[in-house]
């Protein structure tokens, strides 16, 4: 029986990692060992609960207002024992966290393989975002296996030189975590969004918190938002705010006073999944929800300039329109108001996932260490 500790703390690998540690579990050759950061300590203790997994080590890296550079010391000082005391067979991490760099940092130092969940995403800069794109640019050059998402992430890899035999293909698994969340819906923990599925109105989501966000982007969305809120007052819009102040101090000013905008505290996995699932359409900057929401049918509108998930722009699913306030209240419109401009976005094939990228995920592993055969790709790749 092999050893795979899975390392996460943030919500977003909490929710991607959960579809991989129960597969472990349900592997015969392959079992989880889960280390948390706590990065996110609130959501990432809500989404563990959600889907039962126990963590047996937590390094608790979290303070308030630490840099990028504490959580990285942090995080390499406090794994480092913890892989010398356990000795895993292989590290998992997901996506592009520092923490997930650096976690994958302290398993090579302790020639421990590290297999990259959701490699291979890249854009055309390694400052946007940032340090995302560093982080996960770094963590190629030292994983032994690369579970790419899409084939489009495998050329990347490809055109970096990664041998192909190391690639898989899987699928997405936040689509595996979402699935299997909707398909069995429950009562809102946030007493304040029961009944918005009664009103009848349209329901705009919007999430915006990423670092590039900050500052003059994130006040011309807040503006926007204002004005689409005055403009159409008869849609509802939520927005669960990030607890990080420098979100807080822009977006509430702005919206706290209109009767048919919500501003809600950070939601649980389970609330979020099934308010995407009830949205008309969704307007994020985040990378998560670009694959979750076209899942779901419904369109969304990507508060950035460029985005390292391309599959659903050229699918026609998601938008890319950035941060002017103008081109945000045209971009709403549409979707509110041309039926079948709405159409066209929200009956696009999502090309993340099919609710089977686990499976793929703990098969590659099984292969990796000669204990069964790699499923067939996502996409349909050999």
């Amino acid at each position: 029986m092999r050893t795979i500790m899975t390392v996460y703390g943030t919500r977003p690998e909490a929710i991607k990692v959960a579809p991989i540690v129960k597969a472990l579990q349900r592997s015969q050759t392959l079992r989880p060992h889960v280390v948390v950061t706590g990065q996110h300590r609130a959501m990432l203790d809500q989404v563990n609960e959600a889907f039962g997994i126990e963590p047996e080590a937590d390094l608790d890296i979290f303070a308030p207002g630490q840099g990028l550079e504490t959580t990285a010391a942090k995080t390499l000082e406090r794994l480092t024992p913890v892989l010398k005391e356990s000795r895993p067979d292989a590290l998992v991490v997901q996506g592009d966290t520092s923490s997930a760099f650096v976690a994958g940092l302290a398993a090579f130092y302790q020639q421990i393989p590290v297999f990259h969940v959701e490699a291979g995403l890249r854009t055309e800069t390694i400052w946007s975002p940032f340090p995302e794109e560093g982080n996960r640019r770094l963590l190629t050059r030292i994983s032994s296996l690369h579970l790419a998402p899409t084939s489009v992430s495998k050329q990347n890899l490809l055109g970096e030189g990664v041998d192909p035999t190391t690639i898989a293909v899987t699928g997405n698994t936040v689509i595996d975590a979402l699935l299997e969340t909707v398909a069995s819906p429950r009562p809102y923990q946030n007493e304040e969004l029961a009944g918005l599925e009664l009103t009848g109105r349209k329901l705009i989501l919007v999430t915006s918190h990423r670092r590039e966000s900050w500052g003059e982007p994130m006040e011309r969305t807040a503006k926007a938002l204002r004005e689409i809120a005055l403009r159409e007052p008869d849609v509802q819009l939520v927005l669960p705010l990030h607890a990080n102040p420098l979100v807080q101090d822009i977006f509430r000013p702005a919206l706290e006073d209109l009767d048919n905008v919500l501003l809600t505290a950070s939601l649980s996995y389970t609330d979020f999944a099934q308010l995407t699932a009830a949205a008309t359409l969704v307007v994020t900057d985040s990378g998560g929800v670009q694959e979750e929401a076209p899942s779901l049918g419904k369109p969304v509108l990507v508060l950035r300039e460029n985005t390292e998930r391309p599959e659903a722009v050229d699918a026609g699913t998601v938008k890319l329109i950035g941060t002017d306030s103008e081109r945000i209240i045209t971009e709403v419109s549409r979707l509110l108001h041309e039926p079948a401009h709405y159409e066209s976005m929200a009956n696009a094939v999502n090309p993340y996932g099919d609710g089977k990228a686990a499976a793929r995920t703990v098969a590659a592993i099984e292969q990796f260490f000669g204990l069964g055969d790699r499923l067939a790709d996502f996409g349909g790749e050999s």
